[in-house]
């Protein structure tokens, strides 16, 4: 069985400052292109049955500068949508609504985790059955590769909530003994040399 690859976009400016980017077509930052080049190093050489992509422009730039070849989009992959709270911090939102939480409670006017949870099942139902060719990659975003991987292991999908994902990050799934495993999560490509390497928060 192949390895199902999930890559999260390089830095936008919406992403540094940790606000909650869905539907809003942000470029990638000077850094965030730079981020998606190192990804390549996890990739060369590789052969995929498929690579697939969200439709927004920081997703397909990503997989272009990594040296993917995007096979097709998928609306699916987009980014959970946030609604009411698009362009905000949870830090900003906390200050109108302190018990909030994305994976609980979803956002107004945008995505409940249950709704999120049934397209990220879509599009597992659609890539699964490629592993028995090799492996598959899916380039998108944080939240919605967190309910991807959660519900990959059978966890409903707020349990994305505890996995965390970084830009630029690649994490692979798969199996062990015939269950579905997680088998790498958030892992960053090889710094360059003198690039700082602190982690961003999660917004």
């Amino acid at each position: 069985m192949g390895e199902l690859l999930l890559i999260r976009h390089g830095e936008t400016t919406w992403s540094a400052s940790l606000r909650h980017t869905s539907y809003t077509d942000l470029e990638l930052t000077p850094d965030g292109e730079r981020q998606a080049r190192t990804l390549a190093a996890f990739l060369v050489g590789r052969r995929f049955v498929t690579v697939l992509a969200s439709p927004r422009v920081r997703a397909l730039r990503t997989a272009q500068l990594a040296g993917l070849t995007v096979d097709g989009v998928d609306e699916d992959l987009s980014e959970w949508n946030y609604g009411e709270y698009e362009g905000r911090t949870t830090v900003d939102i906390h200050d109108d609504d302190p018990h909030w939480n994305i994976w609980t409670d979803g956002c107004p006017g945008g995505e409940s985790p249950a709704q999120v949870g049934e397209r990220l099942d879509r599009v597992l139902a659609r890539v699964t059955p490629l592993l028995d060719r090799g492996t598959v990659a899916l380039v998108g975003h944080a939240h919605s590769l967190r309910v991807l991987g959660a519900r990959w292991i059978g966890l409903p999908p707020s349990a994305g909530g505890r996995l965390r994902l970084d830009t630029a990050t690649v994490s692979a799934l798969g199996h062990e003994h015939g269950r579905q495993v997680i088998l790498r999560w958030n892992q960053p490509a090889p710094p360059a040399p003198g690039t700082a390497t602190d982690s961003v928060p999660q917004r």
